[in-house]
This record gives C-alpha cells, structure tokens and sequence, in this order.
C-alpha cells in the first residue's frame, strides 16, 4: 500500500445557488495527517465529501497521486480512490458481527482466507476490542462501534483514511481514548488521513497541519503551532481560542512585528502586542487575547491589568479564572496555580506574544 498525495485545485461546489466552497486550493503530501477545522457551514463537509466522490465539485479539480479524480471532463467514483471513511454515526452493518464488519473490506482481496482472519484479529486487537469480536453493533457502545469503525477503516490498507467528525458523538473520555487510537494506528498504517472537525483542541492534538475554513474558504493552512502562534486573521485567531478581547484606543507600530497599545480602559497601563493580518495605518482595532499568555498576579504587579475575579474554575492542574476589568470588560480563563475568589481584586499579566492586534471591523462569520 503506497499513501496517496492529493492535489485540490481552485474546487468550488454551489449548492441552488449557495456558494459551499469558494475557489480551495490545497495540497496535501502522502502520509500526512491533516485536519480541516472550521464551524457549522464552513465548508469543511463539503470539501471531505468531494475527495470521497460523494460529491462532485462545481469547479475546479481534485487529484490522487497522478489521477485526476474530479475535475469537469468528469469524476472517478469513490470505489475507484483507494480510500476509506470513518463516520460520525459509524455506519456499521447491523447484521453483521464486529469481525466479520471489520473483515468486510477483505472480501474481494487476494488474501488467503488465514490471511485476512489474522488481519481482523491484529486490527481488533490493536483498536482493544478483540474480545467483542463475536458482538453485534447493537450490542456494543458508541465508543466501542467507533473502534469497529476504525478497524475497519484500515482494514483494506487503502492510501487514503476520510475521517467524518468520529469522535464527536462519544464522552469526554471516550474520545480521548480513541483519538490517541486514531492518531497513532493511522500513522502506523503509512496512509494519509484527512478529518474534519469544529474542536479546535482536537484538531491541534492530532494534525500534522491544520487547515481552517470559513465560509466555504481555506483562510490559513499550516502546523498546528503556526495557527496558534501566527493567526492569519481575527477569524482564525477567535476560532482557536481566546480569553476575551481589549478595546484599543490607539495603537502605534514598533517593530516588523509589534505594536504599542493604548487601551480604551481607564488607567490601563500601554501593553506590547503583535500585529495581526489586515491591519492599516490609523485602523481601528482591538486586541484579541489567548490564554496561553495570560496569568493571574497580584493587583499591585507593575505592568498588568486590574480587574475582580467573577467566577473561579478549578481543572486539576490549577485554576481559572473569570476576571472583570473596568468598562465591562472581561478575561476568562486566566490561570493560576491558586484559587482566588470571587471578589477579589487582583491582577492579570498579559505576555505579548498573546495578544494579537487585529482590525475591529472583521469578525465571525454570520
């Protein structure tokens, strides 16, 4: 089994006459893990079912290795890809036992009937359901019908994984289990694997490279750390996380990639922040902030901001914190290793590689 590359180039798919994906042109290299994350009606649906031959691009063409799979001389179907899918509600044949589900796939391979039983067991084992193996899936629960799924899935050793927003029918701690199966068995098996998600902690734990859609448009593409670190817009910087935003009143450039910040808060004190996309001299602006960056102090520490904690939240390896600021103004999220409570006057440290000045006028898609 080789990996498959994919080239998507300037795919548009128009739904009575509602724009699903804009002109998205992406390349993707064999054995890669890439997760497309974007809102309800992003387009990120879409765009996965496209690369499955469920759909058929408006405009614009889709290629797998050196085959040209969609394009408008016509569309290859999805038997002929070389892929399989994993689904949001498993799709599992009801009649048919857990081994004998996951060695479907087999059927029509050239695999000795030892062969493809040894494969069904290994895969079993792997995804930790081998003995479930003679239980129907209306016998098992989500999260074990999800495994099945998966080994299923990698069963046919195919070059390309599809997967649908598997986990997120599943508990908290069920999908944490089968993310960790999802992201270590798919990088053993040497295929390349997309999945779509709207969670942005679960696209960053497993993509190789992240892909954020809005609007039927791939507005920034690239390894986890770089959507985080270096947001593209507000959008992307909002979608990913943050703890609350400041209204500027001015702001002036000081380097290639920060500026001086002039808060629209009473008696704030001028905070370094980094430039975002789309700014313009003498823009309005405001300043979006990531938890990651943002510690709870005292309110005498020189430098941060003065609030009152509203609401504390412990999460185990510390706590955080809602905290008020003058104007209306609110930080959630603000971490400490210690509980303050509610009422308290304190502090709140901004480092500036977590504040990210973007223009006021773009926001959230409607």
């Amino acid at each position: 089994m080789s990996a498959t590359a994919i080239g998507i180039d300037r795919v548009s798919k128009v739904f009575g006459g509602k724009v699903a994906l804009d002109e998205v042109s992406l390349t993707l290299a064999a054995g890669t893990f890439t997760v497309l994350l974007g809102p309800s009606g992003s387009g990120k649906t879409t765009l996965l079912r496209c690369l499955a031959g469920i759909e058929r691009p408006t405009s614009g063409s889709i290629r797998l290795n050196d085959v040209v799979v969609a394009s408008e001389r016509g569309v290859v179907g999805p038997e002929k890809r070389n892929l399989s899918m994993v689904f949001q509600d498993y799709a599992l044949w009801p009649h048919l036992t857990v081994e004998r589900n996951v060695g479907y796939p087999l059927a029509g391979s050239s695999l000795s009937k030892a062969a493809r039983t040894d494969r069904v067991a290994m895969l079993l084992s792997q995804v930790g359901i081998a003995h479930l193996k003679d239980r129907y899936p209306n016998e098992l629960s989500g999260g074990e019908q999800q495994r099945v799924a998966l080994a299923r899935a990698l069963a046919a050793e195919v070059g390309l994984v599809l997967f649908d927003e598997p986990l997120s029918n599943l508990d908290a701690d069920r999908r944490e289990q089968l993310r960790i199966a999802i992201a270590t068995l798919t990088r053993e098996s040497g295929a390349t694997a997309v999945y779509i998600t709207h969670d942005q902690a679960e696209a960053f734990a497993l993509a190789d490279n992240v892909g954020v859609l809005s609007q039927g448009r791939l507005v920034q593409f690239g390894p986890p750390e770089t959507i985080y670190r270096q947001p593209a817009n507000a959008f992307v910087t909002r979608f990913t996380g943050v703890s609350g935003e400041l209204p500027v009143r001015a702001w002036s450039v000081r380097s290639s990639d920060r500026a001086q910040v002039t808060l629209g808060i009473d008696g704030s004190p001028e905070l370094d922040a980094t430039m975002g996309g789309g700014l313009t001299p003498g823009c309005a602006a405001s300043v979006l902030v990531r938890p990651a960056g943002v510690t709870l102090v005292a309110p005498t520490d020189e430098g941060s901001l003065v609030g009152v904690v509203r609401d504390t939240a412990f999460t185990g390896r510390g706590y955080e914190h809602v905290v008020a600021l003058q104007g209306g103004v609110e930080l959630s999220k603000v971490f400490a290793t210690n509980r303050s409570e509610r009422g308290a006057a304190v502090g709140v440290r901004c480092e500036p590689s977590a504040l990210f000045l973007m223009p006021t006028d773009e926001g959230l898609p409607s």
